[in-house]
Parts: structure tokens; C-alpha cells; sequence
């Protein structure tokens, strides 16, 4: 059961992370990010009353802050490196990163995989590199390549560090943890904005797709905290980091983006570690 709801997680994050690239496409990324993330804390509010677990521990809610606050610097961190570095870059670092600091912490407490999740595993992690890749430039000089590993790796560290901290808390705390993620990652963005004296504003053909990017981000987190409630943490985030898959082939569909050779590639290793893994 665990697997189908990771997958679907994957998936979430995937559509998500498409409505709100093109929202961020017609506006500027922290209103985007604030319209979305105040939807999200809606939702896991919504999820929390449906599902009441009764009054969380302190420590589910540390947990919840840690994965927010590391969460919000991570998407801030992504988002900078894309507008300023090399996507080539950045991204496949940061979808790297994301997922080998959850498989390693996972094997660090005690998650066992049988050998066809190994291989499944061993599939999934080129596949995320290659989906998550672009063309890169010839001319790219030094200090703008270490500028782009530096945002890489520090998104796909947040990244890591929100997935981990979300998977900590007992089953007993429900959803509490995603509220207080939620409320962390809002308040470190609203700071940030009125840091740099950015208004809340939105151009109409962003507002939607914004609100939506916070819903499917939402679900996709209750699903991945069911999903790592009752699977191994090692196998549940590495499923959930191929969520670039869903983006591509969104992409593909609505704006008929190319879908390069590498991530042809990317895609097939997936398909190919997430049936070995199912069969395990």
C-alpha cells in the first residue's frame, strides 16, 4: 500500500510543482510562493479536523517546523538558482541531493531492502538526475558553475531535510506535523517578501494556478507522510523524487515541450526501478 501512495505523492508533487512553475512564469516567485503556501496550510488544516489525531507531542511539531523551515529555503534556494545559475545544474543537483540524504538516513535507521528494491533503487536515482535535466550551455564560466552547484546543493539539502523530518513523528501525531511545516515555510516567506518590499500581488492568470500549486503540494505531502508512516523511508523517498515525471509529461501535453533523449532515458529507468521495486 505504501508504494501506491508514494507513487501518487510523486505524482502530486509532479502537477504541483507544474502549476506553480507556470504560475512563478506570469508573476514574482515569493507572492506566488505565499498564495500557495497560505492554500496549503488551508488544506492541511482541513485534512488535520477531518482526521483528527487529538493534541500532537512537542516533538511532532519541532519535526514539522525543521521540515518547513528547511522546505521553504530549499524551494527559495531552487527558484534563485533557476532565475540566476545554470537549470543544467542546479536542478539535477538538487533532485540528487534531495534523494540520496533520505535513502541514507533511512539506512541509518534500519531500513532493509530486499535485493530487487536495491536494483530498483539503483535505477531510480540516475532516472531523477536525468528527468530533472536540461540542455546545457558550452560556455558556462567557473564562477557561474560553482554558483549553480552551490544553489544545488543547498535546495536539494532542504529538500532532503523536509522529507526526513516530515517521515519522523509518530503516526500518532496525524497531521499536525504539515500544519506546522506549513506554517514554518508561510511565515520564512512573508519575511523574505517583506524583506525585499514585494507586494502580494498577482497577475490574474497566475492567481489559479498558484492556488492549485498549494493544494497538489499539500496532498502530496499527506500522502508521502502515510506513505513513509508505513513504508521504509529509503524506498518511499526515492518513489517520490522522480515527482519531476508528472511535470515533464504535463509540459509535454498543454505546451508540447520537447522531451530531450536524457530524459527519455530518465523516464524508462523509472518505470524500469519502480516495477523491480514493486515486485519486491
Amino acid at each position: 500500500m505504501f508504494l501506491v501512495l508514494a507513487i501518487a505523492s510523486a505524482m502530486f508533487y509532479g502537477l504541483g510543482d507544474f502549476s506553480g512553475g507556470y504560475a512563478a512564469s506570469r508573476s514574482k516567485v515569493l507572492p506566488v510562493l505565499v498564495v500557495s503556501q497560505g492554500f496549503g496550510l488551508a488544506t492541511a488544516a482541513v485534512a488535520l479536523i477531518v482526521m483528527w489525531p487529538g493534541l500532537p507531542g512537542r516533538a511532532d511539531l519541532v519535526w514539522g517546523l525543521i521540515g518547513g523551515l528547511a522546505g521553504a529555503f530549499g524551494i527559495v534556494m531552487l527558484y534563485r538558482g533557476i532565475a540566476t545559475c545554470v537549470v543544467a545544474i542546479v536542478s539535477p543537483t538538487a533532485a540528487f541531493l534531495s534523494s540520496i540524504l533520505p535513502l541514507a538516513v533511512g539506512f541509518m535507521l534500519g531500513d532493509q531492502p530486499g535485493i530487487l528494491a536495491l536494483f530498483g533503487i539503483g535505477l531510480c536515482v540516475p532516472a531523477i538526475i536525468l528527468v530533472s535535466s536540461s540542455p546545457a550551455d558550452s560556455l558556462i564560466d567557473k564562477h557561474r558553475a560553482r554558483s549553480s552547484l552551490l544553489h544545488g546543493l543547498v535546495a536539494g539539502l532542504g529538500f532532503g531535510l523536509f522529507y526526513v523530518a516530515l517521515s519522523r513523528p509518530g503516526v500518532h501525531a496525524g497531521f499536525w506535523p504539515l500544519v506546522a511545516a506549513r506554517s514554518a515555510s508561510i511565515s520564512t516567506a512573508l519575511i523574505v517578501m517583506l524583506a525585499k518590499r514585494e507586494h502580494l500581488s498577482l497577475d490574474k492568470g497566475s492567481l489559479v494556478p498558484a492556488i492549485l500549486a498549494g493544494i497538489l503540494d499539500m496532498v502530496a505531502n499527506i500522502l508521502f507522510v502515510l506513505a513513509s508512516s508505513s513504508g521504509m523511508l529509503s524506498i518511499v523517498a526515492i518513489i517520490v523524487s522522480l515527482y519531476p515525471v508528472p511535470t515533464i509529461l504535463m509540459a509535454r501535453m498543454v505546451f508540447k515541450e520537447r522531451i530531450t533523449p536524457a530524459r527519455w532515458i530518465g523516464l524508462g529507468l523509472s518505470v524500469a526501478g519502480l516495477v523491480l521495486i514493486s515486485l519486491n
